[in-house]
Formats: C-alpha cells, structure tokens, sequence
C-alpha cells in the first residue's frame, strides 16, 4: 500500500522506496529508509503531515506516492 492511502494514526512500517537515486537519497536524508516507522497525521491541501523518528515532516502527495508502507 502506499503512503498516501495509509490511515491517519496508524503506524506503518516502509517496506520500499521507489524512484530515481536523487528522490531515494532525498526521503533518506528526510529519515525515510526502509524498515523505519512512519504515521500519518494529517492531510492538509495534498501535503501528507508524517511523523517519523519522533519528528514531524510534510512531504506532498507525490512523493508520499513513492513510499510503499
């Protein structure tokens, strides 16, 4: 499932990142690695609210959309 169609407060664990090397190493630098939990907070305007390693980050839909949980 992706990141985009999780449910807001669930935990979710990534399971695959997929895209080019550039987005790989961009949601890496952001704390988005495989194995690593992520939760949705909110969904405001099509900016995904995600907490991931106790911080809360917003990424848009898009890149949420390469996030497999």
């Amino acid at each position: 499932m992706l990141l985009s169609m999780a449910t807001p407060g669930e935990k979710n664990s990534i399971k695959k990142i997929t895209g080019k090397d550039t987005t790989h190493q961009f949601l890496a630098s952001l704390g988005f690695v495989e194995g690593a939990d992520v939760t949705v907070i909110s969904e405001l305007s099509g900016n995904i609210i995600l907490n991931i390693k106790d911080t809360r980050i917003a990424i848009d839909k898009s890149m949420a959309n390469r996030i497999v949980v």
